[in-house]
């Protein structure tokens, strides 16, 4: 199937301004060529895009005129021979298209066949791939930030350096092996150790990351809690910019959660607005109330409201401590400010610009913030002031810094796992070297560690595990 000369249209679905068709394969020039009406395109040079017509091949009829782009192998996203032909967006056009490359000796790609092509060429390794995929689906600067690191290969240099330290250990005990009927160690156990220990403790920190990395890829979850009637509703309409939930003066008003989304700070949150906090003998809002204890345990940012006109029970006060996970940031809003008694008063909520209201909280190793909590926003959602304060509050809680900063995050439950894997032959392989293991057993254990890294960049693969990643790209790409 490599050698076939493939099509697709490489735009999204549908009717547009201009579609590109985009051909790749041995027979890609010569194939364009023979629907092409304008200079021959096997004349032309790579990188050069020639005016034309394309004509059906039966008829000689004309079907579109448009621009063909020519890239020759191996200087191409490919590797191979490229044809992208530009032309008017009509769904027909499209679809007739595609029928005159498929008659001329072209077959349809499968999704994301064009990437795979590429990974095969050598042109990127397997977690750029995935790099690639993510900057097309990324929805926020955040996201994309992290996606372009990947795909132009930051995560997989600091991969590849992790595996030549790997590579060095195992070719000393290796070599011990090759030796060892006559007991010579060519390793110094010390050195290997503290080696050992260097890399477990790198792979463990991108492990650790992930947990960032793939909030900000897929969106930051954010619980709003706090007891009934202390505006809950209202903050999520405010940040949403809509009116998203029903606000009304009777408590209880929220029985399920309201989720949606909203980019602050370059950052997609994902707001969950949960039911009212509070002991009920009413079954529908105790279900309320359950569903709203599972947000908390999934926020990684909590939005704690409180109202001068309510009084929290200390039920909610400690159902709070209970579910909110370890590593989450909280961030304590007390809203209804415009009702507070003095001018004094909300002056002094009013101030700050958020930095100094995020309850500690780290991500992946990445401080979110550090705070007292007895300190709140103080915000009113009647007359907006403090929203700004909260917004700045959110973009630091998120975690965004650690991607402004340059830091290697990962954002894939696949290489997740792989660390995690290559983390326990590390471990193993420790315990190996402290328990004065055969060279055979510890050098097993680092063969494992490096094959664990290796199945993240496609040094090693399986053919269903690639399938299973390009089959994730859409048609044309």
């Amino acid at each position: 199937m490599m050698n076939d000369t493939i099509c697709a249209v490489s735009t999204p679905a549908g009717c547009g301004g201009i579609a590109v068709v985009r051909v790749s394969g041995p027979r890609a020039i010569e194939i364009v060529d023979g629907v092409w009406r304008g200079r021959p395109l096997g004349e032309i040079p790579g990188h050069t895009a020639r005016f034309g017509r394309i004509v059906d091949d039966r008829d000689g009829a004309t079907l579109d005129e448009g621009v063909a782009t020519v890239f020759r192998a191996p200087a191409s996203f490919t590797g191979e021979d490229v044809v992208e032909l530009s032309v008017h967006g009509s769904v027909y056009v499209q679809q007739a298209l595609l029928e005159l490359l498929c008659r001329q000796g072209c077959r349809l790609a499968e999704a994301g066949e064009f990437t795979r092509r590429a990974f095969a060429a050598g042109k990127m390794d397997l977690a750029q791939a995935e790099g690639l995929a993510d900057v097309i689906a990324s929805e926020s600067a955040a996201a994309h930030r992290l996606a372009v690191t990947q795909m132009r290969g930051g995560f997989s240099r600091r991969l590849e350096d992790l595996r030549e330290r790997l590579v060095e250990l195992a070719s000393l005990l290796e070599l011990e092996l090759d030796f060892s009927e006559e007991d010579v160690e060519f390793a110094d156990r010390s050195r290997l150790t503290a080696l050992a220990r260097e890399v477990k403790g790198e792979v463990d920190r991108l492990h650790g990351s992930f947990s960032l990395g793939n909030a900000i890829k897929n969106g930051v979850p954010v619980a709003i809690v706090g007891a009934p009637n202390v505006g809950k509703s209202s903050i999520l309409n405010m940040l949403l910019g809509e009116k998203r939930a029903i606000v009304s003066d009777i408590p209880g008003t929220t029985r399920d959660t309201i989720e949606d989304s909203a980019v602050i700070g370059g950052v997609t949150f994902r707001f969950i607005d949960t039911a009212g906090l509070r002991a009920t003998d009413d079954p529908i809002e105790r279900q309320g109330v359950e569903r709203a204890v599972e947000a908390l345990r999934r926020a990684r940012v909590v939005v704690s409201v409180e109202a001068p006109d309510i009084t929290a029970d200390e039920e909610y006060t400690s159902l709070l401590r209970e579910t909110i996970p370890a590593d989450a940031a909280i961030i304590r809003v007390l809203n209804k400010a415009d009702l507070l008694a003095s001018d004094e008063e909300r002056a002094a909520g009013l101030s700050g610009d958020g930095e100094d209201f995020i309850g500690q909280g780290t991500h992946g190793g990445v401080e979110a913030g550090a705070v007292s909590m007895e300190e709140s926003i103080h915000l009113s959602t009647k007359t907006g002031a403090g929203a700004d304060a909260l917004r700045t509050a959110l973009a630091s809680a998120s975690g965004v810094s650690a991607v402004a900063s340059g830091n290697i995050l990962v954002t894939n439950a696949r290489h997740a796992a792989a660390l995690a894997a290559a983390s326990d032959s590390l471990a193993s392989f420790l315990d190996a070297l402290a328990g004065s293991l055969p060279t055979d057993l510890a050098a097993q254990d680092l063969r494992q560690a490096l094959h664990h890294l290796g199945t993240i960049t496609g040094a090693i693969t399986a053919p269903d595990i690639l399938a299973t990643i390009f089959s994730r790209f859409c048609i044309g790409k």
